[in-house]
């Protein structure tokens, strides 16, 4: 009898394995992938629908539904062409979050079910010294991003980014989300989050050290949480006073409102560290010198080129041993390292929920400072 029933089990679930079997099959795409999503199309236009194609899944890629798309200030500068010019149309986003619905076959990471991320990369050679070390950021043959970037895998087609319903991503450019995330808010890590953990990470911060954080908008307030979690003593600046409540409730020692007359005096020779977030013209070395000997500011904002700072070297010579540098984004092992770390530390962005009809406008109240802190789009609002 118990012959019998184990028998009747293994072959009821080979059935059922054999029937989601043959449904996944029926449902996969062969060859171009049918896509959806908002775009620009030009420098001065809004957003409007747009329908094109992505390319095949191939064996290591999967194919993602995309459930949100965060709103990340270089979206808009690249899709207004403030970085010079943009291949239009564009589908902007890189922070997205979603569902696998396809896997290639000799995917082994993800299974169809599961929960994904993509940030800002798609692809790279996989075989320079860079990308065997993990940092395909600077992939000596060119990293592919998300959008607006020649794919020469797929015959130089230009990316297009998350602002869309799906995307198809080789799976090493892909990172694991565990479903029982806050999916809503994991999006904006996949950018803001990697690009200041990681030089926070790099530095070392430890309790204790007294870190500064230049600009508190979608990635200045991440920061915040990372240095705190990671036991600095950190102050914030910016430009407004609308945002001191939040700095000091998130757990800022201090925050200054550069813009009020005498702020800053007396901070001089203060900070172990300085990251600056800032993407508007500002005066990098007021930060610069309120740094300790030996100090470091690490610059992970990105200005339009037509505004963006400059020091002159001779200044170098009279602050001197305070190093300055900037950060990329992450690898992929990092950015997995990131995530991991921010889920099991409840580190998540703080952010606005919309609908994609109200892209246009949330693009400007980030320019002007008024969102607190990211916007993500609920792409199940695109008909």
């Amino acid at each position: 009898m118990l012959l019998k029933t184990l028998t009747r089990l293994l072959f009821t679930l080979s059935l059922a394995g054999a029937v989601l079997h043959s449904a996944r099959a029926a449902t996969a795409i062969e060859g171009p992938v049918p896509s959806k999503g908002y775009a620009m199309f030009s420098a001065d236009g809004d957003f409007k629908p747009y329908e094109f194609e992505r390319h095949a899944v191939g064996d290591h890629d999967v194919l993602i539904e995309i459930l949100y798309a965060g709103i990340c200030h270089s979206d808009i500068h690249s899709v207004r062409s403030e970085w010079g010019g943009s291949p239009y149309p564009v589908v902007p986003g890189h922070e997205i979050v979603g569902r696998v619905t396809q896997v290639g076959k000799d995917v082994t990471k993800f299974t169809v079910g599961d929960i994904a991320g993509v940030g800002c990369m798609v692809n790279s050679c996989g075989e320079c010294e860079m990308c065997r070390m993990g940092e395909e950021q600077f992939c000596t043959q060119g990293a592919v991003f998300t959008y607006g970037s020649k794919d020469r895998f797929h015959g130089d087609a230009v990316t297009q980014g998350g602002y869309s319903n799906n995307i198809v991503v080789k799976d090493a450019f892909a990172v694991n989300v565990p479903a029982d995330a806050d999916l809503s808010r994991v999006a904006p890590l996949l950018c803001a989050g990697i690009t200041t953990y990681s030089p926070l990470r790099r530095a070392d911060i430890q309790a204790g050290d007294k870190v500064a954080v230049a600009g508190f908008g979608g990635l200045g307030h991440l920061a915040v949480k990372y240095a705190l979690s990671f036991g600095a003593e950190v102050t914030v600046f910016d430009i407004t006073e609308e945002k001191r409540d939040a700095a000091l409730e998130m757990g800022a020692v201090r925050y200054v409102n550069v813009k009020k007359e005498g702020a800053t005096k007396g901070l001089n020779s203060t900070f172990d560290y300085v990251l600056s977030t800032i993407p508007k013209p500002y005066d990098p070395m007021m930060y610069v010198n309120m740094l300790k000997l030996d100090g470091e500011m690490v610059i992970v904002g990105l200005p339009a080129f037509a505004e963006a700072p400059s020091i002159l070297i001779n200044r170098f010579i009279f602050s001197a041993r305070r190093k300055v540098s900037g950060s990329l984004i992450g690898g992929m092992p990092e950015t997995q390292e990131m995530l991991d770390y921010s889920i099991a530390h409840d580190i998540y962005p703080d952010v606005e929920m919309i609908a994609v009809d109200q892209i246009d406008a949330a693009y400007d109240a980030v320019v002007d400072g008024e969102v607190q802190f990211r916007y993500v789009i609920d792409m199940a609002t695109m008909d």
